[in-house]
């Protein structure tokens, strides 16, 4: 997205013809901004949006070109949206970049998942990275990591795992079993129009300072999870310390 002190912004979104996309689309359009939004399909696109407005500009791209699918999208689509937006932010000196992780890019810790936690771990990286390289240009890095959210995310169409299921992997088929009944369920604690609205409430928050807003955790299992990562984490450090603080090499004598 563009200046937040502009009244009327123009975002650029990807991935927008569901979920938290298409949400924030919907929410912008109908507050009179500017949307450029991509899908795979442009047709499902624009029947999701069902807008016709002069402001909404519906782009078809593929971000995919290998078998390592998870990575493509997540890891390097991202950063090839990145590499085009950036010449534009940096001569206009502003903008806001939302980069899409999950609870899964920090806790890490869901049987089955790994692939998907290890490609989340590495938008976590890349957005600290990149909000530290940015920020001499004033152009802001936001990392949104959601928890459970009312989304299709779960259905089969948009989940892709292994297709070979081990039975030797029990904590996995009982992983996924859950993840079906939390489906059927609509057990999801999060609503995806209140997220996508608190995203945009931190996209135009006024005279907000450049390291603000970095981490954006949405929903309260997402602030659950992420504490019990810290606290986990800060326990193999105080188990450890002594030895890890000994492995300092010796001081060189004249």
């Amino acid at each position: 997205m563009d200046n937040p002190a502009k009244k009327t912004q123009t975002w650029f979104i990807t991935g927008a013809s569901k979920g938290f996309g298409l949400e924030i689309v919907q929410q912008l359009l109908h507050a009179g901004h500017q949307v450029a939004a991509t899908s795979r399909d442009l047709n499902e696109l624009r029947q999701a949006v069902g807008s016709k407005s002069d402001k909404f500009l519906p782009l078809a791209v593929d971000l995919t070109t290998e078998a390592r699918e998870n990575f493509d999208v997540n890891v390097f689509g991202t950063l090839n949206v990145i590499r085009h937006v950036m010449p534009q932010l940096r001569r206009q000196g502003s903008g806001h970049i939302f980069n899409f992780s999950s609870i899964a890019g920090i806790l890490g810790g869901f049987p089955g998942w790994g692939v998907y936690c290890a490609t989340k771990f590495a938008v976590e990286g890349l957005s600290e990275a990149l909000a530290a390289e940015v920020a001499p240009f004033g152009i802001r890095v936001t990392v949104v990591a959601p928890g459970y959210f009312r989304t299709n995310f779960l259905k089969p169409g948009p989940l892709k795992l292994a297709n070979e299921k081990l039975p030797e992997y029990k904590i996995v088929r009982d992983n996924e079993t859950y993840h079906d009944q939390l489906q059927e369920a609509n057990g999801q604690l999060g609503d995806p129009a209140k997220a996508a609205a608190a995203i945009i409430a931190v996209a135009t928050a006024p005279n907000a300072p450049l390291h603000l807003h970095l981490h954006l955790l949405l929903g309260e299992d997402a602030y659950r999870m992420a504490d019990t990562k810290i606290k986990n984490l800060q326990a193999d450090m105080a188990q450890w310390q002594a030895l890890a603080i000994a492995t300092a090499a010796e001081p060189d004598h004249a």
